[in-house]
C-alpha cells in the first residue's frame, strides 16, 4: 500500500457523539450529491466514503479532528522506550472541484505532553543525551491534497518528494468487521531527500534521506457508510507513524528513530478539545481554531516546517550524537 494517499488527524466514535455529529444537513445547507451504495470496487464510491470519513461533504461544515497517544523511541541494543504524550487536533473543509474530485483543506497542530506530570512541554530533558532542549509543536498550515477517481501522487513536500507511481483506479482496502462494521487500512511507506540538510542542521538533520511511514486503520458501522443523508461518517481509528528523530530532540544522526502511536476520533467543534490544547494553539495563532476557506500552499509536514520557520541549533565543541549501548552481555 506504498501509494496511497492518507488522511491527516481525522476520526470519531461510533456511539452517541458520532450520531449527534453526523444529523442531516440542516435547512438552507447546500444540497450535496455523493455515491452512498457501498460498492468496494466503484472508484467514485472510494473517493465519496474516504472523504466522508476524513472530513464532512458539506463546505459549510468544518470537522474538527482530535489525536491522542504516544511516541516512542527506538534505538539498537535497548528496549523501545516511551518518550512523551501526544495530542493535537485538526480542522478540515471540502471544495467540490468541476471533475467531481473533492479538495480538503486542513490545518493541524499536536502538543507533546510529560508523562510524569501530564503537562504539556515547552522543554524536555532528553533520556539519550541528558540535555534540556526546547520542544517544537507540529504546526502544518496548510496540509490539503485532492481525492478523485484515481490514486493522487504521493505529498510533494515542496517537491522534494519526486515518486510519481502510475495512475490507477482510487480503490482502498475495505473489508467487512464484525458487529456490522466496515474497516478501512490506508497507508504510504515514503523516502525521500531530507529539507534539514545536515551540512547546515548538524544536530537536527537524522541524514540526507527521511524515510517515513504513516499507517491508519478507520472503523465505521455499515449502516452509516450506506447513509445517504450522512455527509460525514462516524468511526473510530488508529495512526501509528515511523519518522526520524524529531529534529527539536537533537539527536543528529544517531542511530534510531521515533513511532507514533495514537487514537483519532472528532469532536463537535474546537470546544471539546482538551482546554489546554486549545487555548495554547489559540496563544499561538488564532488561526489554528478554524479550516482554511480557501485553497493555498505548499502543503508540507512538520520536517519541512522546521527547516522554514527553525534555525540550527548551535553545535557544541567536541559534540556527538548520543550513541546506543553495546548488547548486553550473556546472562549467567
Amino acid at each position: 500500500m506504498t501509494e496511497l494517499l492518507l488522511t491527516r488527524r481525522a476520526g470519531l466514535g461510533l456511539a452517541a457523539l458520532g450520531a449527534g455529529l453526523a444529523a442531516a444537513p440542516a435547512l438552507g445547507a447546500p444540497k450535496v450529491d455523493f455515491v452512498s451504495k457501498i460498492d468496494f470496487k466503484d472508484p467514485k464510491w472510494n473517493r465519496d466514503t474516504f472523504v466522508r470519513l476524513d472530513a464532512d461533504l458539506d463546505p459549510t461544515k468544518e470537522k474538527v479532528g482530535w489525536i491522542k497517544g504516544q511516541a516512542m523511541g527506538v534505538r539498537p541494543n535497548e528496549a523501545v522506550r516511551p518518550l512523551f504524550g501526544v495530542e493535537g487536533f485538526s480542522v478540515v473543509r471540502t471544495k467540490r472541484l468541476p471533475d467531481g474530485s473533492w479538495r480538503r483543506m486542513l490545518r493541524e497542530i499536536v502538543f507533546y505532553r510529560d508523562l510524569k506530570t501530564g503537562q504539556l512541554m515547552d522543554s524536555w530533558l532528553n533520556p539519550y543525551s541528558n540535555e534540556t532542549v526546547r520542544v517544537v509543536p507540529i504546526a502544518n498550515d496548510p496540509f490539503n491534497f485532492t481525492i478523485g477517481e484515481f490514486y493522487p501522487d504521493p505529498p510533494s513536500y515542496g517537491g522534494l518528494q519526486t515518486v510519481k507511481p502510475p495512475k490507477r483506479p482510487y480503490l482502498l482496502d475495505w473489508s467487512y468487521g464484525p458487529e456490522d462494521t466496515i474497516v478501512l487500512q490506508t497507508g504510504i511507506n515514503m523516502m525521500y531527500p531530507n529539507a534539514l540538510r545536515p551540512d547546515k542542521w548538524p544536530r537536527e538533520s537524522s541524514g540526507w534521506m527521511n524515510r517515513v511511514s504513516e499507517h491508519f486503520t478507520y472503523v465505521a458501522k455499515r449502516e452509516d457508510v450506506a447513509n445517504p443523508r450522512l455527509t460525514h461518517v462516524p468511526h473510530v481509528g488508529s495512526w501509528s507513524r515511523i519518522t526520524p528523530w524529531l529534529p527539536w530532540m537533537l539527536m543528529g544522526q544517531a542511530e534510531g528513530h521515533v513511532v507514533y502511536n495514537c487514537s483519532f476520533f472528532t469532536v463537535p467543534s474546537v470546544a471539546g478539545v482538551a482546554t489546554d490544547v486549545r487555548e495554547k494553539a489559540r496563544a499561538m495563532d488564532a488561526k489554528w481554531l478554524s479550516a482554511p476557506t480557501e485553497d493555498y500552499g505548499p502543503s508540507l509536514s512538520s520536517l519541512e516546517n522546521y527547516a522554514r520557520f527553525q534555525q540550527p541549533a548551535p553545535v557544541p565543541v567536541g559534540w556527538t550524537p548520543p550513541v546506543p549501548p553495546p548488547p548486553a552481555g550473556p546472562r549467567a
